[in-house]
């Protein structure tokens, strides 16, 4: 853990009651710290926002485009780092928007490599359990059809259908 310092900040009241409603229940200075590292980090590299993951995380994103930037910088090292390619690839994303990532990565090296190796490890099987309903449909849909008959037809056990009285 780095070393910490202790410091004495005055906040005004507005702002100190916008962090206690939106952040109810943390702890002040852990979310004081997140904020400013994330202010830091914003100022130093014009065009990133940060946002929660799906994975519970704050991750650095493009401002304005949802595109998380170690995503982009995983495709740009994919590319071997070939700037046209990537301009091809994001071609929705604006020059200046796909530099923003590059410059994040220039800045934050570690946190974007941390998060692409993390992103290494998960399979298709470890993200199905953790978000089952992400699992391709075709697969859903094949786990609940009824079993066949002998002439390989749907059977009629447990069928919503009903039967017509002979």
């Amino acid at each position: 853990m780095p070393e910490t310092l202790t410091k004495s900040l005055r906040i005004p009241q507005e702002v100190l009651k916008e962090i206690e409603h939106e952040f109810h229940g943390r702890d002040f200075s852990s979310i004081a710290n997140e904020l400013l590292a994330e202010g830091i980090k914003m100022r130093r590299c014009p065009g990133i926002v940060f946002s929660d993951s799906s994975s519970g995380f704050r991750t650095a994103r493009v401002a304005g485009t949802g595109n998380d930037v170690w995503l982009i910088i995983a495709a740009f090292k994919a590319m071997e780092e070939d700037w046209a390619r990537l301009k091809k690839a994001y071609h929705w994303l604006t020059e200046e928007q796909l530099r923003a990532a590059v410059n994040y990565y220039q800045c934050y090296p570690d946190e974007i490599d941390r998060r692409i190796q993390s992103s290494e490890t998960i399979t298709s099987e470890t993200l199905y359990e953790r978000y089952p309903f992400m699992r391709p449909h075709d697969e859903v849909l094949s786990r609940r059809r009824p079993k066949s008959n002998h002439r390989g037809n749907p059977s009629k056990t447990g069928s919503r259908r009903r039967q017509r009285p002979r």
